[in-house]
């Protein structure tokens, strides 16, 4: 008999989707290890919105600031200010908001390792193993466990080794740094405001941003295009918004995925979550919420898998999301397809979120995380505006 450590459920990963996913395990009793790489921050805007306050209980004080209007910036610096009209949306600094959520699972009975992942085995009697380098002696140690939730961001080591054409999807490059907001205000400042920059020479395909955090700052850019500099890029953003000479606290890059993978699962004891499973929404990159519900959905394939013993359980895991948010993934794919392939279609995009529909169906469906349908002659008038821009018929 193996004298080797056996978990109901290892956890590879302690972002977003990997605490989560440990926390609802650890609640309902399960043996969980969390292990995860200490100091690993991920470039995230931080932007929570209600539906993630509200199903993830997230304490106002995790809350840096609050944002209650979005400004969108067109390639001829024309500016459309968009406000959130009866909430706002909340922003978080990812490195105490991370660290909060690994320490409320630990709270709950998960056990916490600092350790970077290498493979899964097997061994005779069929259980997985889970081997890692510990982070703070540098030995490696392996596990064993009924069930893995790989959770361990884009690229996913986990997935590689695990899933089918896991490598398979494509990825948008973001960075960003993270500044100290001055003392002496540049013009326009708004530490209540999101800004978004649609402007090709910040970013080919992507966008620009200057996010507030209370008494810091997330400004950066994304790209596909890997010749195209993100640092220069976030520098040029920075001069424009007058930013360049603030103190830079850190920074930080990585790639997000833009589809969801086909597959999740490997129909006997893995499933992926978060960055892992590609659930990153294009044209907008947030990620946050999607992360916390893939990896509560996979928690609760897993908690299924172990009840049962039967495997196709864990594939619900993917139904299960795809079944509320592929409508959603499938619109933002294209509008990123189109809108964001020349400074022209830019420039046409931001004028037509002047529209007061179109500004306040977008933050329902953001702020609820559901396409909403309680105005259809909205949806009519938005489709038509929407075909007179794609043909060039509309006045920009």
């Amino acid at each position: 008999m193996s004298t080797q450590e056996q978990f109901d459920v290892v956890v590879v990963g302690g972002g977003p989707a990997g605490a989560t996913a440990a926390d609802d395990l650890a609640r309902r009793g399960r043996r969980v290890l969390l292990l995860d790489r200490a100091g690993r921050i991920k470039p995230c805007g931080g932007a929570i919105p209600p539906r993630a306050i509200k199903d993830f209980e997230i304490p106002d004080e995790l809350l840096v600031a609050k944002a209650r209007s979005a400004r969108m910036i067109a390639p001829s610096n024309t500016k459309v200010d968009i406000p959130i009209e009866g909430g706002f949306v909340g922003m978080v600094d990812r490195e105490h908001f991370d660290e909060w959520l690994r320490e409320r699972a630990a709270s709950h009975g998960a056990i916490r390792r600092n350790g970077k992942f290498e493979r899964v085995g097997k061994d005779a009697d069929g259980i997985s193993t889970i081997s890692y380098m510990d982070g703070d002696n540098g030995e490696r140690h392996t596990v064993r466990a009924r069930s893995i939730i790989g959770a361990d961001g884009a690229r996913s080591a986990v997935a590689q080794q695990t899933i089918p054409d896991a490598d398979k999807t494509k990825y948008v490059f973001a960075y960003h740094e993270i500044v100290k907001a001055p003392a002496l205000k540049p013009h326009d400042y708004d530490d209540t405001r999101c800004d978004v920059f649609y402007q090709g020479h910040l970013s080919p395909d992507f966008y620009g941003w200057v996010f507030p955090h209370g008494d810091t700052l997330s400004i950066g850019t994304g790209s596909a295009d890997k010749g195209f500099s993100l640092r220069n890029a976030t520098s040029t953003l920075r001069e424009a918004v007058g930013l360049k000479g603030a103190v830079t606290l850190r920074r930080e890059g990585a790639p997000l995925p833009m589809k969801p993978l086909r597959v999740w699962d490997n129909g006997r004891d893995v499933v992926l979550a978060g960055d892992a499973a590609g659930v990153v929404a294009p044209a907008s990159g947030e990620g946050i919420y999607y992360a916390m519900l893939g990896g509560r959905l996979a928690g609760d394939a897993v908690e299924e898998l172990l009840v049962t013993g039967n495997g196709r359980s864990l594939a619900k895991a993917r139904k299960r999301f795809m079944k509320d948010h592929r409508k959603v993934f499938w619109v933002l794919g294209i509008m990123q397809y189109f809108w964001y392939s020349s400074d022209k279609r830019r420039e046409r995009f931001v004028d037509m979120c002047k529209d007061k529909d179109v500004q306040k169906l977008t933050f329902d469906a953001y702020m609820n995380k559901q396409l909403v349908r309680a105005k259809p002659m909205a949806h009519v008038k938005i489709f038509f505006k929407d075909m007179a821009h794609l043909l060039g018929l509309a006045k920009v």
